[in-house]
């Protein structure tokens, strides 16, 4: 064995070592969106009928919940299993949305700390000539 390959093996051990004190650590990793949400589904789904089905209802109102609680089981498997890639574009996207939406927050953090209630940054030379539009400040009845 070439001592590119050893250290490549040495270095692939060690990766694994750190992973599993990681995990011993922390627990389980996550797994992939689509198993996640059926953990939630299925965490939700236990809450609904241990709160619903339990002393609240009772007899047949208990097991009407069962019913409804399986029979929703039963459309989601389907859908989990054959697109589980449609929740990694979704988990995707849900990040992309909050990334944007901590750019937004942080610029507005920092006007606020230093106290600029305007909304814009002073001397900003994208602001020139910027009007709010037609009506600005006008309320717009839509019924």
């Amino acid at each position: 064995m070439s001592d590119s390959d050893a250290w490549a093996k040495a270095c692939a051990e060690d990766l694994e070592a750190e992973k599993a004190r990681r995990r011993a650590e922390r627990g389980e990793e996550p797994g992939t969106p689509a198993e996640e949400f059926r953990k939630l589904f299925e965490a939700v789904a236990e809450k609904f009928s241990g709160t619903l089905g339990g002393p609240l209802l009772g007899g047949q109102a208990a097991e009407t919940v069962q019913q409804v609680v399986n029979q929703a089981k039963a459309l989601v498997e389907p859908v989990i299993e054959r697109n589980p890639q449609v929740f990694d574009h979704l988990a995707a996207a849900g990040n992309e949305l909050l990334a944007a939406y901590r750019s937004a927050v942080q610029g507005q953090e920092t006007r606020w700390t230093r106290g600029d209630t305007s909304g814009t940054e002073p001397d900003d030379p994208r602001d020139e000539g910027r009007d709010e539009g037609p009506g600005a400040g006008q309320h717009i009845d839509l019924d």
